[in-house]
């Protein structure tokens, strides 16, 4: 891990849009918020392989996610927005009732291949002693 912060943008994406017919709690929903995309570089310069398990934290929390290559600039990521999000994200709302949801500095670590088993994308990372 390279200690290098990331800047978090989420957001909701076409597939959601496709698949809220399906409904939130469908494994297809679920795969999708909990799915990552950071450009290549980054990838390689922090050891995280395409389709492997990463740790992402901010001040707020943390979660875990697959990871996958995409199209996004160096220094970003994108996760599209749904629970997992929430957990890297303030409460503040800004008197808008939703919390911001572009621009959270994180960092973010391959999770090693004995954690990945024990860890499911999307949800929060077991800490000691869970």
């Amino acid at each position: 891990m390279t200690g290098k912060r990331y800047i978090m943008n989420a957001g909701r994406t076409t597939k959601q849009g496709q698949q809220i017919n399906v409904g939130k709690d469908s494994p297809e929903y679920q795969a999708l918020v909990s799915t990552l995309i950071m450009h290549p570089d980054d990838m390689k310069e922090e050891g995280i392989v395409s389709g492997g398990s990463v740790r992402v934290w901010s001040e707020n929390g943390e979660a875990v996610f697959f990871c996958k290559e995409g199209k996004v600039p160096t220094g970003i990521i994108f996760i599209p927005y749904g629970p997992p999000t929430c957990r890297l994200m303030g409460q503040y709302t800004d008197g808008t009732g939703m919390p911001t949801s572009k621009g959270w500095e994180v960092e973010v670590e391959p999770v090693a291949a004995g954690a990945a088993d024990k860890t499911i994308p999307g949800e929060s990372v077991p800490t000691a002693g869970s």
